[in-house]
């Protein structure tokens, strides 16, 4: 009788140890969107943190995260969530996300060369894609947008000329150099800023000033010859827009 009560008593504690290894899917996004595995801030400290767990890996989020990649899947966005890594001192990818489509009024489309960006400044970006991109690409030119194309997100290096280090070493910018429409043209920033007809340059300055609405900084080719060839958009906080 013993001998029973005693096994049974081992059964109850197996079980109740399986269910604390249990946690929640990651909310909003693609199904199976993958964990990363850091839980500390760039700082140092930890970030208050909620064990997120796909079939094969888990993650600690914390709440402002968890809200953000929800808020990404309800958009339409195609994304994984990638492994939160740091790389030189002040060079770290912390909550970002893989992006393979964004959505449009009517569809999705791509975007190319596109590598880990700040969970944020995605969804950002995904907002301005929609909201400013596709609806003025059809109501301009006629034709909704197929890809927008980038020079990248991530790269642990310093702002041009001087000894600070770029939002691109935290994944928090992104610069695209064009677009692909669904009727196949392409509009390519440093031929058609100012060398495109007259759509096409009005289409071009219009999600520039979108895009001025949405992220912190924004630079494109006017602000210099480095931006000729770009818009570069980052963060979400302090405006400065040229």
């Amino acid at each position: 009788m013993r001998a029973k009560a005693f096994l049974r008593g081992w059964t109850l504690l197996a079980g109740a140890l399986a269910l604390a290894g249990c946690g929640s899917l990651v909310p909003g996004g693609t199904s199976g969107a993958a964990p990363g595995t850091a839980s500390a801030s760039a700082g140092g400290q930890a970030r208050p943190a909620t064990r997120v767990t796909s079939a094969t890996q888990s993650y600690a989020a914390s709440a402002e995260e968890r809200g953000c990649l929800a808020d990404l899947g309800a958009s339409g966005a195609r994304f994984e969530r990638l492994p939160d890594t740091y790389a030189a001192p002040g060079c770290n990818k912390l909550g970002t996300v893989q992006l393979s489509a964004l959505a449009g009024d009517r569809s999705t489309f791509g975007v190319s060369n596109l590598g880990p960006v700040r969970c944020g400044v995605a969804k950002a970006f995904g907002d301005w894609a929609r909201f400013g991109v596709d609806r003025a690409a059809r109501e301009i030119l006629g034709s909704p947008i197929a890809k927008i194309e980038t020079m990248g997100s991530y790269a642990c290096r310093k702002v041009a000329g001087t000894e600070r280090l770029s939002a691109h070493a935290r994944a928090e910018a992104i610069d695209v150099s064009g677009f692909v429409l669904a009727d196949g043209r392409r509009i390519v920033l440093k031929r058609d800023w100012d060398g495109g007809d007259a759509a096409t340059r009005e289409f071009l300055r219009v999600v520039h000033r979108s895009a001025c609405k949405r992220f912190g900084t924004v630079l494109g080719p006017e602000y210099n010859a480095a931006h000729e060839d770009h818009f570069h958009l980052e963060g979400t906080g302090a405006k400065f827009c040229r």
